[in-house]
């Protein structure tokens, strides 16, 4: 199992606008249709990878507990489905049903959403503050598939709290760990 760690990109870096295809509906979205009141929270995930296998459920509470607090969700898969047809979209439509995503699932073909954010592995965290500048880039929490650390979400939590309730968000900020994202 890889284990790819995500790119610090700077703190205060604007969100990437993109024009994106949902999965789950079959719109078409970008940031700005899909940014949240408070904040936003841009995860890039895909259907295999073990590291997202073992988080998609926090995540989802996580997109359950805030959504109504004022943030948006939007998770991207910009993963190259000639090699990795597990990733393809019919099945990333499967994936959220099956995993209760009630937030969008957007489908990255050509890569370059995953590029102009800088998006290295799955999963990939980056959370935007109500002026779409980038306030937390980094893990979830200390979990990872085998290392019989329980999930919480603390890290992540911790930031997006900071956002909902305009408080300081740490800048020491690990990095995310997980299956490199399969570049073309």
């Amino acid at each position: 199992m890889a284990r790819t760690p995500s790119n610090m990109i700077p703190l205060g870096t604007s969100a990437p606008e993109f024009y994106l295809k949902d999965t789950n509906s079959d719109a078409w979205f970008s940031f700005s249709d899909l940014k949240g009141e408070k904040g936003t929270l841009v995860v890039f995930i895909c259907n295999h990878c073990p590291f997202v296998l073992h988080v998609i459920e926090e995540i989802v509470m996580i997109a359950n507990d805030y959504r109504v607090q004022g943030i948006g969700i939007i998770a991207i898969s910009s993963n190259d489905v000639k090699k990795y047809p597990q990733d393809a979209p019919e099945l990333m439509t499967e994936f959220a049903f099956e995993n209760k995503m009630e937030f969008p699932y957007l489908y990255d073909e050509t890569q370059e959403v995953a590029k102009v954010y800088n998006a290295a592995c799955t999963p990939d965290f980056f959370l935007f503050d109500n002026q779409d500048k980038l306030v937390y880039r980094g893990q979830l929490d200390d979990s990872r598939p085998r290392n019989g650390i329980p999930l919480s979400g603390n890290d992540l939590r911790g930031a997006i709290d900071g956002v909902v309730y305009n408080r300081s968000i740490n800048p020491n900020q690990k990095p995310s760990l997980g299956c490199s994202i399969k570049w073309k």
